[in-house]
């Protein structure tokens, strides 16, 4: 998990949220908890950190035998207990989250993928098409730049830029934050583009209604396989880029059935953001979603 990958709850991530318009220009919001008003009141969660503790204890050993403590155990020991932590403070402010978005009316969408699988480009083309009919928004979320947020911004829907710097992955609080962005009343559906991994944001819930993972005809077949528990918890997977198979040795039933493998529940999408093709029944999951 993050722990072991670089972005433990201590990692660098950037809060200040720019927050990007269709203009092109960029708003830094500091988060003073002085003054400012907030449109939704902050869980607060308070642990009480004992350090390290010296505790005395008398050791015994038969035959003066040297006793040695083993401390990879109580390395590996510890290392649990911070990941368990880390993930139940998560879903406690996801839990806080989801019952805003519910009372709210909102759609929210946890949008993830590996790098490179046209996530930002379906996006674009999913604003664009849905403009009038949905009132939209996007929180997107990469290590650096706010590259793909200007592109969003591009179509002229509101977005909200999270760098995480050395993180792997957006997290509940961070989407807690970021959503002071938006007049909640106004939106519809909320997209919530993840940083591009198939990994750690699998077991980071933000309060979404569902995961949507894409996965791109130009990666392998067997990718959920090889990260099954970011497919097994998503509710949709969309298959993009088929405009390209006909260039391609990509097995769609083959990967249509490892995907069924991990997760009978998972629905699946053959989708071109480039092309247009299957993006009315898209469009239609979403109305039907809207709709429950």
């Amino acid at each position: 998990m993050c722990t072991t990958c670089g972005c433990g709850p201590h990692s660098d991530h950037h809060h200040d949220h720019e927050h990007i318009h269709d203009h092109e220009h960029i708003h830094e919001h500091e988060h003073t908890h002085g003054d400012q008003s907030h449109s939704h009141p902050h869980p607060h969660s308070h642990d009480h950190d004992h350090g390290d503790q010296h505790h005395h204890h008398d050791h015994l050993h038969d035959d003066a035998q040297p006793h040695q403590h083993s401390h990879d155990e109580a390395h590996r020991s510890k290392k649990i207990t911070i990941e368990e932590d880390i993930l139940a403070k998560n879903n406690r402010l996801a839990s806080f989250n989801r019952a805003l978005f519910k009372e709210k009316g909102i759609l929210v969408l946890n949008l993830v993928s590996s790098p490179g699988s046209g996530k930002t480009t379906l996006l674009e083309r999913t604003l664009r098409d849905l403009s009038g009919k949905y009132r939209c928004a996007v929180i997107e979320g990469d290590q650096q730049t706010d590259n793909d947020a200007r592109r969003i911004a591009a179509t002229g829907v509101p977005v909200k830029q999270i760098n995480t710097g050395a993180g792997c992955h957006l997290d509940a609080h961070m989407v807690m934050h970021a959503t002071e962005a938006f007049d909640l009343d106004q939106l519809d559906i909320l997209f919530i583009e993840n940083v591009g991994n198939l990994v750690c944001p699998a077991a980071f819930d933000l309060g979404e209604a569902h995961k949507v993972v894409v996965l791109s005809v130009t990666e392998g077949e067997d990718k959920p396989l090889k990260y099954p528990q970011m497919f097994h918890n998503s509710g949709l997977m969309l298959l993009n880029k088929v405009d390209l198979l006909p260039h391609l040795t990509f097995d769609v039933p083959q990967c249509k059935e490892y995907a069924g493998r991990v997760s009978h529940d998972l629905a699946i999408l053959e989708v071109s953001a480039t092309s247009g093709q299957g993006l009315d029944g898209w469009y239609g999951w979403l109305e039907r979603e809207l709709g429950r």
